[in-house]
């Protein structure tokens, strides 16, 4: 295998709800990857917990799959998300069910271990909703390797869902650090969607506007180097332009955020 095509549906919680159906019809894919949590999101989802110790997963995910899943299941396309919010393993369940109403058999994993209540009032939150370690993309890999042609995470950093991946396709390990690197920029240039397809650029007024902003697939091959791209026919644009705006805005809220 020389490269993967990873697809993003989903830049924040509420995401376009047709984007994965989008994604699968509109061309070929290896995987597909969605990005639904931020802080206020897990402020959220810990609301929903509250109300329904079942909940605090990213609900607008299962509607995306309920639309999805067979199409998915015919083209051989994995997803990788982190829809699992605060309770990944209660999303892996509903999937299940899912699948089981849709008469689908999906081999189906999660990845917890970022939930760090129980720490909260060591670390000044008694009181917290929701406490949460970021975790990698080696997790995400091993359960692809194992089989799963769907992952549900909680709290992963945002680019692992697109690193995972490719460490499962080309068998990276944890000192391939020029591949990882690579990966690591393509998974930020993806992991919001429609920002690099011009939504996130000054420009956006030269793009053609009569149709949606198509979302971005990153064409990571195996030393690391990525392509990045988006469906034929779909609206925006992908130039070094938009591409760089995302990366530049990435980095300028990685270092002015005081969440990171």
């Amino acid at each position: 295998m020389n490269s993967i095509r990873i697809g993003n549906c989903s830049g924040y919680y509420g995401d376009r709800a047709t984007a994965m159906s989008e994604m699968l019809e509109g061309g070929q894919l290896d995987y597909l990857t969605g990005d639904y949590l931020a802080e206020l999101t897990m402020l959220i989802l810990g609301r929903d917990r509250l109300k329904d110790e079942n909940l605090g997963y990213a609900k607008t995910f299962l509607r995306q799959l309920k639309d999805g899943l067979a199409l998915a299941q015919d083209r051989s396309v994995k997803i990788v998300v982190n829809a699992g919010g605060l309770n990944p393993a209660g999303l892996a369940g509903a999937i299940r069910e899912l699948a089981t109403e849709q008469g689908l058999t999906v081999p189906v994993a999660y990845i917890d271990g970022d939930d760090m209540r129980e720490r909260a009032a060591d670390l000044g939150r008694p009181d917290a909703l929701a406490a949460n370690a970021y975790l990698g993309a080696f997790g995400i890999a091993r359960a692809l390797d194992q089989g799963a042609e769907i992952v549900v995470t909680g709290r992963v950093t945002d680019a692992s869902v697109v690193v995972g991946p490719a460490i499962s396709a080309f068998n990276w390990q944890r000192d391939d650090f020029d591949q990882l690197a690579g990966a690591v920029a393509a998974g930020h240039v993806i992991e919001c969607g429609t920002q690099a397809t011009g939504g996130n650029f000054s420009g956006f007024l030269s793009f053609d506007r009569t149709k949606p902003l198509g979302f971005p697939i990153a064409e990571i091959a195996a030393d690391g180097s990525s392509v990045i791209t988006k469906h034929e026919g779909t609206g925006g644009a992908v130039t070094t332009d938009t591409v760089t705006a995302q990366l530049v805005d990435r980095k300028s809220t990685r270092l002015n955020s005081s969440h990171t």
